[in-house]
């Protein structure tokens, strides 16, 4: 009876080590899918590459003032001579919107004005009327407010923008493409968008935020590049 027990207790062995194996192995599936969903609600909206140079519109959007600037303070505002001073694009409704010059952040991200209702010059770029790109960019909006770029993604091909410099000359600039990028694909697109699209041309290339936006990320999903040459 002794020795009946013992091969009766043998046979289930199997049983035990094969239970356990499928029990680890539902643990590891389990944190493996923990894992990756983590993975990715982090990665979300996030660049897949870095590339040299400037980088595109700041990754999360920060606080931001919607004071709408009163009209003393538009026609008061200044620049040196060769600066772009005012930005208008009367397809959506922008005119001679103050243009502050941001700088590339430590981060490598383009600055943008603290104000949604102002157009940022990236004083690296190219000046009006002395060649090269100009870059610029703002915001589409605020937490209650549209912004200076909301409307951007309209302006159309042909259509016109005009820069206003410090000494009262004004450059205008025919659109030639207008175009939505992912957010994980705009810092390699930079690259193009700091060239002239037609070549010895000078140009402009506007910037914004588009797309959905990531609760994750704080951040809208796509970057919308205009791109226009002197006339």
């Amino acid at each position: 009876m002794t020795n009946l027990k013992i091969n009766n207790w043998k046979k289930f062995i199997p049983y035990v080590i094969w239970g356990i194996i499928g029990l680890l192995l539902l643990i590891f599936i389990i944190k493996t899918s923990v894992f990756e969903a983590q993975y990715y609600n982090e990665k979300e909206g996030s660049e897949r590459a870095q590339v040299e140079g400037v980088s595109s519109v700041e990754k999360v959007i920060e606080p931001v003032d919607e004071t709408e600037p009163t009209e003393p303070e538009v026609t008061e505002y200044t620049v040196p001579a060769d600066q772009p001073r005012y930005l208008t694009i009367s397809k959506i409704g922008v005119y001679k919107a103050r243009v502050i010059t941001v700088w590339v952040k430590a981060s490598g991200e383009l600055g943008t004005p603290a104000n949604i209702f102002d157009a940022g010059w990236y004083g690296g770029s190219g000046k009006p009327g002395q060649g090269g790109t100009l870059l610029i960019d703002g915001h589409n909006g605020g937490p209650s407010k549209v912004g200076i770029f909301k409307n951007l993604p309209a302006v159309a091909e042909d259509d016109i923008i005009e820069i206003e410099r410090g000494d009262g000359a004004i450059f205008k600039y025919k659109v030639v493409e207008n175009k939505s990028v992912l957010l994980s694909e705009a810092d390699a697109y930079m690259r193009t968008a700091q060239q002239s699209p037609v070549a010895g041309k000078e140009s402009i290339t506007i910037i914004t935020c588009t797309g959905e936006w990531s609760d994750v990320q704080k951040t809208y999903l796509s970057r919308q590049f205009l791109r226009a040459v002197i006339e």
